[in-house]
């Protein structure tokens, strides 16, 4: 078993990649705004099992192939493109005027919240190409072994959960301002253009 320095490492390293705002850490704000921290518990969750099946399928070597397969790459590339704008231009007409007695668990659709993030998450390949990167810097041949992967992924997927939640939690704080002032009227516009400016980033790049 490594040491505390090891793990604390590639925590932190997880952690700093995580928490740089992306689609998925806007969306689990605007998620926490339009419908509370509690049920942002399932976005984070799907942003977690997407992140954990990435990391598993790079871990696996699975990555090495999405990386040299021009096909598959784009096909993806281009399927997660169009998905972040269909979400860019839902947001942009969504108006995020939320009185707390109309936030009820029993209205919301917890499995779409959970997908919505699962496939945000996945459908960016770059992701698999990171993680390819990532791993190889932490293991070796005396790391070899299922439960330092098992631990690896683990972590990885935690990491992505708090990171996911922090964004949630932290709308509570604005969520007051949006619903008292004009400002509720330009925050979906404003993560709306941010997804479909995503979308065709994502589309346009090259690989």
């Amino acid at each position: 078993m490594e040491n505390l320095d090891f793990w604390l490492l590639y925590s932190m390293t997880v952690f700093i990649t995580s928490i740089i705002p992306g689609p998925s850490m806007l969306l689990a704000l605007s998620h926490g705004i339009k419908y509370g921290a509690k049920l942002s518990v399932f976005t984070a969750l799907g942003n977690s099992v997407a992140s954990m099946i990435q990391a598993s399928i790079a871990i696996a070597g699975l990555g090495v192939i999405l990386t040299t397969s021009t096909t598959l790459f784009m096909i993806i590339k281009y399927a997660g493109a169009l998905y972040l704008i269909y979400l860019g231009i839902k947001l942009f007409k969504t108006h995020f005027h939320i009185e707390e007695e109309q936030l009820k668990s029993t209205d919301v659709n917890k499995t779409k919240l959970f997908y919505d993030a699962f496939i945000v998450a996945s459908s960016n390949p770059k992701a698999l190409i990171f993680f390819t990167a990532l791993f190889p810097l932490f293991i070796n041949e005396n790391q070899n072994s299922l439960l330092h992967y098992t631990l690896l992924v683990s972590i990885l997927g935690l990491i992505a959960f708090i990171c996911m939640m922090i964004y949630s939690l932290s709308s509570n704080s604005i969520k007051r301002v949006f619903t008292k002032t004009f400002l509720s009227n330009y925050f979906g516009k404003i993560v709306g253009t941010l997804f479909i400016s995503f979308g065709l980033g994502l589309a346009l790049s090259k690989r």
